[in-house]
């Protein structure tokens, strides 16, 4: 997955705004206790991350 493709799917489920708000303020444990943001700068692959928000919003498996 590319990060384009990650940012879309956010915004999809998020909003245009509130995606990037959730990225930079939303801790997940699964990301090592990180934000989307930090996993993401600290080159965290955006596949992974993208599972770790799936799992956080609880979006349907066809999502994933």
């Amino acid at each position: 997955m590319r990060h384009s493709e990650f940012w879309d799917r956010m915004e999809q489920h998020l909003g245009l705004g509130y995606a990037q708000v959730w990225a930079s303020t939303q801790v997940l444990g699964e990301l090592g206790s990180r934000t989307v943001d930090e996993a993401l700068a600290s080159g965290e692959q955006p596949k992974t991350v993208w599972r770790a928000v799936w799992a956080s919003l609880e979006l349907p498996d066809r999502e994933r």
